[in-house]
């Protein structure tokens, strides 16, 4: 069977799901088989393996169809890896311990290297001796390699599936590949990878990760946008003065500083999951709802860009962030930017994307926020209280809010600056927000690649920021000192408002309480 050819049941105890309540399972032949490769790293344990326990639970994977094979070098157990694992499904280890331990039995590792056929080889044997206990027909079964790896080790492992643990797709059955980010350090990196992998897999077995295009708040930009008729007049230079795309941590990078500093605040946050949001923010309406439809007009934002200026660019790095033993003495690494991106199109002509983010900063939060230009004609003489604002807050408190102006209750005819509010967990309450990596990991399975990345629009991505990743690995461009806990450097805000941001001052956004 295809993989479109998925079928719908409903079941009543997932109501509340918000996946839909309606959902599709697993189907009755051609068995699925799962392969975490990196199985006892980080990312596995933390996300992937989490993701696919939530997805069984809900009942999008069916215990009779699906199975799953650990692949890693360390040599652990089939038990050693699933006690490893049961420690991050948090309190459902308890409260549904018999649901994690029925999943959990699911799992089979196998150990090996990424670069050497034996492992790969002993791979594909127990993979091919479960398809045959499923009575799966040669040819009809699916097998998925989610790589939770370096990027480092991704082309030897792409040759060695390729060479020993492909499914022959005659029958209906697809080899796919989940390949995590980062993908690439700069164009000509990036371009290398896509060459090597292209060279063994089609474009369309390919699946590049982002995981904020899996976030909730992400997924109803489209909607937003194109389902709702105050929007479509009000979205362009004529009304909006600028857009900021923002991303914040109150923390440092504990522990990781080696990693981090290997890549720096706009390889990790910016160039992907940031830009990814700007697309969404700044793309035409697609011609429809197609995953290739929808990723034409994602490529053709990112190919308006223009080349960024190093003025309108400020870099800051955190007071102490050298003091980790793993990071260089002299690291030039960023742990805060602010750069402003422009739209050279008829839509966004003059209108700045200020994309932001940083690390032990003064919150943790991310979110877009579109603000509109001044009223013209202020009779109220209310502008210095703010403008009105569209806030899409990603995480944490997941909510959509409009910041406007309203008359302030009493007998004076005074006006504040107030909100129209859709705070998720007051008006979704008992609904159940998934993880992006479940979302995304069940996209895969259906072979919708409409949040994933495809090359093209990889490329036009680092086309934009490799000049200025260039000049700050050469040292051309020094980053700000800047206190922990504080909003980063000054030198960010006055760009902003440079930049034509209005700030405003004594109003805060208090999520609603139930």
């Amino acid at each position: 069977m295809g993989s479109g050819q998925w079928m719908v049941e409903k079941r009543s105890s997932f109501r509340s799901d918000s996946f839909s309540k309606e959902y599709e399972t697993v189907p009755e032949t051609g068995c699925l088989s799962i392969i975490v490769l990196g199985a006892s790293g980080d990312l596995a344990k933390k996300k992937t393996f989490p993701a696919l326990y939530n997805l069984y639970r809900r009942g999008f994977l069916q215990s009779n169809e699906v199975y799953i094979f650990g692949y890693a070098r360390t040599k652990i157990s089939d038990d050693d890896l699933r006690n490893r694992i049961r420690g991050y499904f948090g309190k459902d280890a308890s409260e549904h311990s018999e649901d994690v331990s029925k999943f959990l039995q699911l799992i089979k590792y196998v150990s090996g290297s990424y670069d050497t056929e034996d492992g790969f080889r002993l791979l594909d044997k127990e993979i091919s001796e479960h398809e045959v206990s499923k009575n799966s027909a040669e040819g009809s079964s699916r097998r998925l390699f989610y790589l939770a790896l370096p990027p480092s080790v991704y082309p030897p492992v792409c040759r060695m599936i390729r060479k020993c643990c492909m499914n022959r797709s005659d029958l209906g059955g697809w080899t796919r590949i989940v390949i995590e980010k980062p993908f690439g350090k700069d164009l000509e990196s990036a371009e290398k990878l896509s060459a090597q992998i292209g060279e063994l897999f089609e474009e369309p077995q390919l699946y590049r990760i982002d995981h904020y295009l899996g976030k909730e708040l992400v997924q109803n930009l489209l909607v937003l946008r194109f389902a709702n008729r105050f929007f479509l007049p009000l979205w362009n230079r004529d009304n909006i003065d600028n857009v900021q795309i923002v991303f914040r941590e109150d923390f440092g990078t504990e522990g990781r500083g080696g990693y981090f500093d290997e890549y720096g605040i706009i390889r990790d946050i910016i160039q992907n999951h940031l830009l990814q949001v700007l697309c969404l923010v700044a793309m035409e309406k697609p011609v429809s709802l197609k995953p290739e439809h929808i990723r034409d007009e994602k490529v053709k934002v990112l190919q308006s860009v223009l080349p960024i200026k190093d003025e309108e660019v400020v870099l800051g790095q955190y007071e102490g962030y050298r003091d980790d033993p793993t990071v260089p003495d002299h690291s030039n690494t960023p742990t805060f930017a602010t750069v402003v991106l422009r739209i050279h199109n008829e839509r966004w002509e003059g209108v700045p994307f200020i994309l932001k983010a940083g690390k032990a900063l003064n919150s943790r939060k991310a979110e877009i926020r579109v603000q509109f230009k001044d009223v013209p004609g202020d009779i109220f003489k209310c502008q210095k209280q703010g403008r009105n604002e569209f806030v899409i807050r990603l995480q944490p408190s997941e909510a959509m809010y409009m910041k406007l102006t309203v008359k302030q209750p009493g007998l004076e005819m005074s006006t504040v600056q107030s909100e129209l509010d859709l705070s998720y967990k007051q008006r979704y309450q008992g609904v159940a927000i998934p993880e992006a990596y479940e979302r995304l990991i069940l996209d895969t399975i259906r072979g919708d690649q409409q949040h994933f990345v495809r090359r093209d629009e990889l490329k036009a991505a680092w086309e934009i920021f490799t000049p200025l990743l260039h000049r700050i690995d050469d040292g051309e461009m020094k980053p700000l000192q800047y206190q922990p806990g504080s909003r980063g450097p000054v030198e960010a805000d006055e760009l902003l408002a440079k930049a034509g941001y209005v700030q405003t001052h004594g109003y805060i956004w208090i999520p609603p309480t139930l």
